[in-house]
């Protein structure tokens, strides 16, 4: 049966409804209910089970954007078990909870409420002993949210450190590297301070292969890093005239064996750790891919891993666009094409706009003609940088729009301020804070 043609309004709407459909299949809450369960007096968590009665204090800590959602759930799964608990989310990220305090602070660049927050929430974890079970509640964010620095290492040091590597281009993973040797709470670091207690994380995945010590910068696991990975990055962007002198200090000592590593595989701090997934991208695309069926497009999830320089991501995903009207390959028309993972932008401007919105302004530059092309390219948890855009929509028309408006694209690129590139055009996708956070989420109609 042939496809009736859509407008460019329909596919707009097509594209919002596939990436709410992906969000709602990682929302915090209905992740952790699908791995956690209560059978009688005990808590099954993936397949480890915990009778509570056998602990005197269960308790609940965590950071993260979807904080508040996890820890609703834990609290209706522990019922009178749970004692008490702290979490740390992003201002404007709270949610009705019970017994569990939540705190906000800043993200992505850490504040004073979150140094407050981390130090309350490390006092907490050190107060419990061998008969204590601790539900660690780990989603994006976690790493901003908790700044609480090493010794001789200062708030304002981490907040220029942040800055700069926010800038550099470099990955989430090499950033969470350098954050957990910055740090008092991250890098496994938090298991070492609940030790001897029984430490239960589940985890709603922000990064790219799910490595849980990248994760929130791994507070509850083993550190495969070390200090003389952190000098590599520094090395590999030219970062030592750029951080603060505190930070190079540091790194240097650590390297040089005079202050202690995190803690590696094999410390006993972990011998009663489990950690658990709950949710991430590929739940997202597999539900939004699902979306784009029902609605009679011929949908492929690319990947879900994508990294590197935005712009040349946002220029293979057009190549494949093209491919699509030339070649009804990978997919026939009415194709959708879905994506996730965590691109970076090197910045050369002084503008506003996020990864997402950059996306879609190259993307927009870069449009095949032949067909109707759209693209809508988002962060799951609401936010695009330091915007109020999730991210934003390009598509066949958006330059010539632009073109009428004296809307220069190259202009705007060069300021990296998509923000106010797509703004002007009534572009940006502001769907507000989702509560979930698991990467990035592209969607690319064809038609």
């Amino acid at each position: 049966m042939s496809q009736p043609s859509k407008t460019l309004a329909d596919m707009r709407r097509d594209a919002e409804q596939i990436f709410r459909a992906g969000l709602a299949a990682v929302d915090p809450a209905t992740a952790v209910r699908r791995c956690c369960r209560r059978e009688g007096d005990s808590l099954v968590v993936g397949e480890q089970t915990y009778p509570l009665a056998r602990y005197h204090r269960v308790l609940v800590l965590g950071a993260g954007k979807a904080g508040a959602a996890m820890a609703r759930a834990v609290e209706e799964l522990l019922g009178d078990h749970l004692e008490r608990g702290l979490v740390v989310v992003k201002y404007g990220h709270l949610g009705p909870v019970e017994k569990v305090t939540l705190l906000e602070a800043g993200h992505p660049i850490p504040d004073q409420n979150g140094l407050e927050a981390a130090g309350q929430l490390l006092a907490l974890a050190r107060a419990a002993d061998a008969s204590t079970l601790v539900i660690y509640l780990v989603s994006g964010g976690g790493s901003a949210l908790l700044p609480l620095p090493a010794a001789g290492i200062s708030l304002s040091d981490k907040q220029a450190t942040t800055q700069v590597l926010l800038g550099c281009g470099a990955t989430i993973h090499e950033i969470n590297t350098l954050r957990k040797h910055l740090s008092s709470i991250k890098g496994g670091q938090l298991a070492r301070a609940v030790f001897p207690a029984t430490l239960v994380s589940l985890v709603l995945s922000d990064v790219v292969g799910d490595d849980l010590d990248t994760i929130a910068s791994g507070p509850c696991v083993p550190d495969r890093r070390t200090y003389g990975d952190c000098l590599a990055i520094v090395d590999r962007y030219g970062l030592a005239d750029k951080l603060p002198a505190a930070v190079i200090s540091h790194l240097r000592r650590g390297d040089a064996g005079e202050i202690p590593e995190t803690p590696k595989p094999g410390d006993e701090v972990f011998e009663k750790t489990v950690s658990l997934i709950v949710g991430n991208n590929v739940v997202a695309l597999t539900q939004a891919r699902a979306a784009a069926v029902a609605l009679g497009y011929n949908a492929r999830v690319l990947s879900s891993s994508m990294e590197g320089e935005t712009a040349v991501v946002a220029g293979e995903h057009m190549a494949m666009a093209r491919d699509i009207l030339e070649r009804g390959h990978p997919v026939a028309r009415p194709a959708c094409l879905l994506s996730g993972g965590e691109t970076t932008v090197t910045l050369r401007g002084a503008g506003l706009g996020g990864r997402n919105q950059e996306f879609a302004l190259v993307a927009a530059r870069q449009m095949p003609v032949g067909g109707q092309v759209l693209l809508l390219s988002a962060g799951t948890d609401g936010t695009d940088g330091p915007t109020d855009a999730a991210g934003a929509f390009a598509d066949h028309s958006t330059c010539a729009r632009a073109e009428a408006c004296a809307l220069d694209p190259e202009a705007f690129l060069a300021e990296n301020d998509s923000y106010h590139f797509f703004a002007q055009l009534g572009d940006l996708f502001q769907p507000g804070a989702t509560g979930t956070n698991v990467m990035d989420v592209r969607v690319l109609l064809v038609v």
